[in-house]
């Protein structure tokens, strides 16, 4: 059977989302059944840029199904400091694993792994193009919240330029039913024109703003972002920019009673502390539907039968 590889969320149909999201709820619900299903199975990580959720999330998806993990934390300590390129690093990595994990600065750095890899390859997160794990993770979390990836609206606040999560969510959902979409940004971070050009290809319904408080009593889950540093060119305009938007309790009093706040996370300030015990923050929760999430991808590309198990 052909390798298979999770590059961008669109390399999955609708209906193998559906039967990836089932799987992943029944990990969540029977997770004695899963102890075993990898055992004898490596796992590689393959870091260049830093991380906690995500290379964490993979690893423990990989142990919780009783596989072994392996990798780098960081490009400084891998032979790319040696200038070895990442077509030899996936070949060499080919060698000691069957499944590997990379984030890259790069876009379109796990595209290049994947071509040459002869294991399957996860994009963990190509500069600010691509996070289609993130964007599963969401999905899911939406998913089991709400009951239905269909009808509602969203609200994308903050770093819609370079947040590589914003644009892996926008090209899932455009696949579902009805899902409106407000973008909240400052102008020097709005949403790329390819996204909305897309959006205005499909005919799918979006409005552009500046100001939270004028959108949240119309939101059914509200996506937060950090204005990310790393990406900026310039000291100056990421502190100009950086606490543009802040959620609090007081703003979250317009807001539907039901309406859900995810966050990719890591936050900075842009979601206060005292919004944490909100019923309606879920971002906590996102970070563990993440793990149930790659564990049901894990079993899905090295192509275990779990209907075995």
């Amino acid at each position: 059977m052909q390798k298979r590889d999770l590059l961008t969320p669109l390399d999955f149909s609708k209906e193998e989302l559906d039967e990836l999201f089932d799987r992943a709820d029944d990990i969540r619900l029977h997770p004695e059944k899963y102890a075993h299903a990898c055992e004898g199975k490596k796992m590689a990580t393959c870091f260049f840029e830093p991380s906690t959720r995500t290379r964490l999330s993979h690893e423990t998806a990989m142990l919780n199904l009783g596989g072994k993990v392996m990798g780098f934390p960081s490009g400084n300590v891998s032979s790319a400091t040696k200038g070895e390129t990442v077509a030899d690093t996936a070949r060499v990595i080919s060698c000691f694993a069957d499944i590997m994990v990379i984030r890259h600065p790069k876009e379109g750095a796990a595209a290049v792994a994947a071509h040459y890899a002869s294991i399957p390859v996860i994009n963990a997160g190509d500069g600010g193009h691509q996070h289609p794990t993130q964007t599963l993770t969401d999905l899911l979390t939406i998913r089991t919240l709400r009951g239905s990836l269909d009808n509602f609206t969203i609200g994308l606040c903050g770093d819609l330029k370079f947040g590589r999560t914003v644009h892996s969510l926008i090209n899932a959902l455009v696949r579902y039913q009805n899902v409106k979409f407000i973008f909240i940004s400052p102008s020097e971070l709005r949403v790329p024109d390819y996204i909305t050009d897309m959006l205005n290809d499909r005919g799918i319904p979006y409005k552009e703003c500046i100001r939270l408080e004028d959108v949240i009593p119309e939101l059914n889950i509200l996506y937060m972002t950090r204005v990310q540093k790393e990406r900026f060119f310039n000291e100056e305009d990421y502190v100009r920019l950086k606490d543009f938007y802040v959620l609090n309790r007081a703003k979250l009093r317009a807001a539907k009673p039901d309406m859900y706040i995810l966050h990719p996370l890591p936050r900075v300030n842009e979601i206060a502390a005292d919004v944490d015990d909100d019923p309606r923050a879920a971002y906590f929760k996102q970070v563990q539907f993440g793990v149930y999430v790659r564990e049901a991808l894990i079993l899905k590309l090295l192509n275990i039968d779990t209907e075995a198990l």
